[in-house]
């Protein structure tokens, strides 16, 4: 991502309600999946700033990683320096087997191979490991977030599961989230496409807006609950999956 980037998602994801929400879903599912213990070890891949890997610290030991230096330089300060890891290569400098979980929230849409991420993760986590993945859903929803984020692309259900070969993984949960607020972030986007080809400016994107609080929690709250919902949904802003490696 760009500099500015990192800026904006330090100064709004403590309580956003779109990344506080996904960050209390996804150690909900943790929680429900394979509870942490003090010695279980936990890698955070594009941690970014970090805030969801210190927000599991006090439940097991954390790793963090990241190859863009804006988002190491948060890290600096929030991590000691032995929790973070850089790329060796293309490769995640840590034996295999020797994780307990691994997540990566929002993650695999930034890199070209997200096979090879997989991969990565199943040769790191221990036999009945964890991975914990979220990812932007829809390609109705393209735009112009994706391009400033370096997105390759957003996911369909069947080609997120499709990363995850049944001979190496059972597929705890995969459900899309956010599914209210589809409508309403569609023609958000159609409009901005719009008014961006007839050549007005703009604007500032409504991803980066702070809402009153009382709009906020209630987001929050209407994000997290649905996301529990373990009924297939049959569309989405964002898709979670919850993968165990085999044995």
């Amino acid at each position: 991502m760009n500099t500015e980037e990192y800026q904006n998602l330090e100064r709004v994801e403590q309580t956003h309600w779109y990344y506080a929400g996904k960050r209390e879903l996804v150690r909900g599912w943790i929680q429900r999946a394979r509870p942490p213990r003090p010695d279980d070890v936990l890698l955070d891949c594009g941690a970014g700033t970090g805030l969801f890997a210190k927000e599991m610290e006090p439940l097991c030991r954390v790793f963090v990683l990241d190859d863009h230096e804006e988002a190491l330089r948060i890290l600096r300060r929030r991590f000691r320096p032995g929790q973070i890891l850089s790329l060796s290569g293309d490769q995640v400098p840590l034996p295999d087997g020797s994780l307990d979980y691994v997540t990566a929230l929002d993650v695999l849409e930034h890199v070209p191979d997200d096979a090879a991420v997989v991969r990565g993760f199943h040769r790191l986590l221990r036999p009945g490991g964890l991975a914990v993945i979220t990812v932007p859903a829809g390609m109705a929803l393209w735009s112009d977030w994706d391009e400033a984020l370096h997105h390759y692309r957003r996911y369909s259900r069947p080609q997120l599961c499709a990363l995850f070969l049944a001979e190496h993984w059972e597929l705890v949960h995969v459900n899309y989230t956010n599914m209210v607020a589809y409508p309403v972030v569609w023609l958000v986007r159609k409009w901005r496409r719009w008014t961006t080809r007839s050549g007005a400016p703009p604007g500032p994107r409504t991803e980066d807006r702070e809402l009153e609080p009382w709009l906020n929690r209630l987001l929050q709250r209407v994000f997290v609950s649905a996301g529990r919902i373990r009924m297939p949904l049959p569309f989405g802003v964002s898709l979670l999956l919850v993968a165990r490696r085999r044995n």
